[in-house]
């Protein structure tokens, strides 16, 4: 079973107007704009380009064990903003993220 998309939707909406020509044609110029815009290539926000500056500081910088709080006090930034990163950085296999004492400590891979 494949997901239901607005582009199959339109494709299938097409086909049970197809006896009534001016809505085909709208739902299919419709249809494309949809597929174009699925397909544009999109530039990283100014935010996402600062996001990627900081946490390539935060891993030249993490030491052995470090919580997401010092994080956020050593770089100026909310612990909301610092733990974000931080998950980011451990999906993205540049940080180890281990927990002793019901605590979670930060720590950059070898």
């Amino acid at each position: 079973m494949t997901k239901m998309t607005y582009v199959n939707a339109l494709d299938v909406a097409i086909v049970a107007v197809a006896d009534n020509a001016e809505v085909a044609e709208k739902l299919t110029a419709l249809r494309a704009q949809i597929a174009k815009k699925n397909t544009a290539e999109r530039k990283p926000t100014k935010t996402q380009v600062a996001n990627d500056a900081l946490k390539g500081q935060i891993v030249d910088a993490l030491d052995e064990g470090v919580t997401a709080s010092e994080v956020a006090e050593k770089f100026g930034i909310s612990n909301q903003k610092a733990s974000a990163l931080l998950t980011a950085l451990v999906k993205d296999g540049l940080v180890e993220r281990y927990v002793e004492k019901r605590k979670a400590y930060f720590k950059a891979v070898a």
